[in-house]
């Protein structure tokens, strides 16, 4: 196998499925929040509680950075080199930490009770995935560090094979 081509092959799955999570996300919790700001907590696709204001807020945030490390993710796999990665890997950082928060929102909400109806109940099980699979994702991006044929490795200068 060619020098980094290990961690190649599976990084644009990953950035496929993450995408359209992130989009999916940006969709149901713009929906959910303006559902929410117009008074119709009653809706039968709505519900919620105390802490489904925030939680729809970080979604959003989540959901924006998420897409956008995505679009750093793909110039990365077009790339492969070590500057590429640094760029990929501190915007999905950031991004999982905020999806991290927004997931311990759904936790809170979860906890709280209450009528949730079916978007916001969707909703939470797309953060709940997108956490778990931007964790993934990180993890992959950083496989060059244990192995050369992983990807590329921090601190290593001139031509990525």
């Amino acid at each position: 196998m060619a020098n980094g081509r290990g961690g190649r092959s599976l990084m644009g799955p990953f950035l496929v499925i993450n995408f359209v999570v992130y989009l999916i996300i940006l969709g149901l919790a713009a929906w959910s929040l303006d559902k929410y700001i117009d008074g119709e907590q009653n809706h039968p696709h709505l519900g919620g509680n105390t802490s489904t204001s925030f939680m729809l807020i970080f979604a959003l945030i989540g959901g924006v950075m998420g897409a956008s490390s995505m679009l750093a993710g793909f110039v990365h796999l077009r790339k492969w080199n070590t500057q590429s990665l640094a760029s990929a890997a501190s915007s999905a950082i950031i991004s999982w930490a905020i999806t991290a928060l927004a997931f311990g929102l759904v936790c809170k909400q979860i906890i709280m009770g209450g009528h949730r109806g079916k978007r916001l109940q969707t909703l939470e099980a797309l953060i709940t995935i997108a956490m778990v699979s931007q964790l993934l994702y990180i993890l992959l991006l950083h496989a060059g560090i244990f192995r050369n044929r992983y990807g590329p490795v921090y601190g290593s200068y001139g031509p990525q094979h």
